[in-house]
């Protein structure tokens, strides 16, 4: 049902890294935001490989134990290496497939989608999306960068389907008001 219709909504964000992949969960009901869970997945190692493996695996168990109903990614972005591009996008598919092999819905954002709908400027730094994941989950600590913005990808996320669902229930009034 959703925050459209009053019930809510649990929310993975992911910040995909090739090292280091941030995770953030929450539980949205168009209203309020509460933090469920949220860390770092550190995938080590000299192979690629063993690393997209690390990343699918620990996400897909995020996925299993905390059973979200939507799952929302940063889009990459395009770096000035080509090399950590591509691996940025090999690891970012690692995470989607995390949600998609569970029928997890995903979404994606760019990063200055995040930061506006975090901070309201688009442009924000790292401190600024830790400090305000921080005050709008009423946690007591600020959390690592990482999961700080894999939160804010969550929290962007529920701000902008909330933001839809709004819309739809104004046009659906619309509608009936011009029968």
């Amino acid at each position: 049902m959703g925050a459209s219709g009053g019930r809510r909504t649990r929310i993975l964000g992911v910040d995909p890294g090739s090292r280091i992949t941030g995770f953030g969960i929450i539980d949205f009901d168009g209203s309020r935001l509460a933090h469920v869970s949220s860390g770092c997945i550190a995938a080590r190692g000299d192979h690629l490989g063993d690393r997209l493996r690390r990343i699918f695996d620990a996400l897909s168990e995020v996925v299993a134990g905390h059973d979200p109903d939507e799952m929302a990614v940063e889009s990459v972005f395009v770096h000035r290496n080509p090399d950590s591009a591509l691996k940025l996008g090999q690891a970012r598919g690692a995470a989607l497939l995390a949600g998609l092999t569970r029928d997890v819905p995903v979404f994606e954002y760019s990063p200055n989608q995040i930061k506006q709908a975090v901070t309201g400027r688009g442009h924000a730094g790292k401190e600024q999306v830790q400090h305000m994941v921080k005050v709008l989950l009423g946690v007591a600590r600020v959390p690592p960068k990482d999961a700080a913005d894999a939160l804010a990808v969550a929290i962007c996320h529920g701000h902008i389907r909330e933001t839809k669902a709004r819309m739809h229930r104004a046009a659906g009034l619309r509608a009936g008001a011009a029968k």
